[in-house]
């Protein structure tokens, strides 16, 4: 009924691929340090450019601020409180 979404690979993703199939391939140790290397740079970059996204939960909660504050400015525009404040008020002489 639900399927899982599908992340869409991005270049990152890609190359990390490449690099795991070229260290499935090198048989020699020469070949398996510097590969491990970049390999471990792509993951540092894939781990800090999924830090930078907002969570659901913020984006929720940013959501149901701003409602919040439409339903009451939308309150006060079309109920506008009237009060006798203005009576007790000092008039000037």
């Amino acid at each position: 009924m639900f399927t899982k979404l599908r992340k869409r690979k991005t270049k990152l993703d890609i190359e990390i691929e490449s690099k795991l199939d070229e260290l499935r391939d090198a048989d020699q140790s020469q070949k398996y340090d510097p590969i491990l290397v970049q390999l471990d740079k792509l993951y540092k970059m894939q781990e800090l450019q999924n830090s930078n996204r907002v969570s659901a939960d913020t984006w929720a909660l940013i959501g149901a601020n701003l409602l919040g504050i439409v339903i009451i400015i939308t309150h006060e525009y079309t109920n506008p409180v009237t009060t006798k404040a203005m009576q007790f008020a000092i008039k000037p002489k």
